[in-house]
């Protein structure tokens, strides 16, 4: 994909009414938008491609029962708007291709996580 088309879908879709991104210079979010939520940075576990598309062509599918009422509509959805026929496939794979490359991965120092095998 090419993520700076991503970019500028990602301002033309009105996501940064919601979202932020703190490396790139975007337009703010507005102000009165129920929630705001930071995308990209540096994370130890990296959102994978078809997590980020995932996350965009179902926008409930993470929620957990345990959400803020402010992060969700009346019936239990998101609130963000689904995009499925709105959005080409094009744009979708340039805007996953943007928000892909927001995220830069590092390692938590003196931190491992355990190994659970079925042999132990």
């Amino acid at each position: 994909g090419n993520a700076e088309h991503g970019q500028t879908l990602f301002v033309s879709y009105g996501c940064t009414g919601c979202h932020t991104i703190s490396t790139v210079d975007l337009p703010e979010p507005d102000v009165s938008a129920p929630v705001r939520i930071p995308l990209g940075g540096r994370v130890s576990k990296v959102k994978s491609y078809p997590e980020l598309v995932t996350s965009i062509i179902n926008p409930s599918h993470r929620f957990v029962p345990r959400r803020r009422p402010e992060e969700v509509s009346q019936n239990g959805e998101s609130l963000m708007q689904v995009y499925n026929d709105v959005m080409t496939v094009t744009e979708l794979v340039d805007l996953v291709s943007f928000l892909e490359s927001q995220y830069v991965e590092f390692e938590r120092p003196g931190y491992r996580y355990r190994s659970y095998s079925s042999s132990e």
